[in-house]
């Protein structure tokens, strides 16, 4: 049984649209994890485009929950994440033109950078997860520069034209979920996943979470975000 981590970014890309104070970014927290979700996910951008670091420091304190930070490999960023020292943290890459995160982090080019940044969460006490595609190559470097966990890039499979498309991309996918488990390495998987293209992925049986967050804060728009969380949860479990 997969677990769900809920991604609550766009409640507050929502509110930063006129700059105020509502929809409450904590409160969203709250309905999530009362909802059953088993954690919370949010992206700490440096443009600050949508969670701020109030955010951060609120659910942390306020939420009984595993808290995810997402975050680029930046200094300053780091340095909240040691501060706020969530139960986990995924590295992940950022562009500030791109509307959301668009592929994995290429933790072989960039292996001096990632793995100084690893080093440096894991001595405070923060499991680190990196966010990358579906390649082994990738996720050979992700165990050697000492990742406890990754979360495959989904956002291929789930962008998919075509039922061959969605194939290839999925086996891509299972196969990397099969050597990470060979590995030890904990299996997270996210990105573009949706209550239509969710079903499937189930058939990984090594993946161990979902982070899924843009489906269900749309659905919460007509459902309500109790019911949103509920149902992801069926389809993860």
């Amino acid at each position: 049984m997969s677990k769900l981590n809920v991604n609550i970014d766009h409640v507050a890309t929502l509110r930063q649209q006129r700059l105020g104070l509502y929809p409450s970014v904590l409160e969203a927290a709250k309905v999530v994890v009362a909802s059953g979700a088993d954690g919370i996910t949010m992206h700490l951008r440096e443009d600050r485009r949508h969670v701020q670091d109030r955010d951060v420091f609120e659910v942390s304190r306020k939420v009984r929950t595993k808290l995810n930070l997402e975050m680029a490999v930046y200094p300053e960023i780091i340095g909240i994440a040691l501060k706020v020292k969530p139960e986990w943290s995924t590295l992940v890459p950022e562009k500030r033109q791109e509307l959301t995160t668009e592929g994995g982090l290429d933790c072989v080019k960039g292996a001096l950078k990632v793995g100084r940044a690893v080093e440096k969460l894991k001595k405070a006490g923060i499991i680190v997860s990196l966010f990358i595609d579906p390649d082994l190559k990738q996720v050979r470097q992700a165990k050697f520069l000492g990742a406890d966990l990754i979360e495959l890039h989904t956002g291929t499979y789930a962008d998919a034209k075509t039922k061959a498309a969605e194939d290839r991309e999925f086996f891509k996918l299972r196969d990397a979920a099969g050597f990470a488990s060979t590995l030890k390495l904990g299996i997270n998987a996210g990105h573009g996943l949706n209550y239509f293209n969710m079903a499937r992925m189930r058939e990984i049986k090594e993946i161990e979470e979902f982070s899924i967050g843009h489906s269900i804060i749309s659905r919460a728009v007509f459902a309500g975000l109790e019911r949103a969380v509920k149902e992801m949860l069926k389809l993860t479990r």
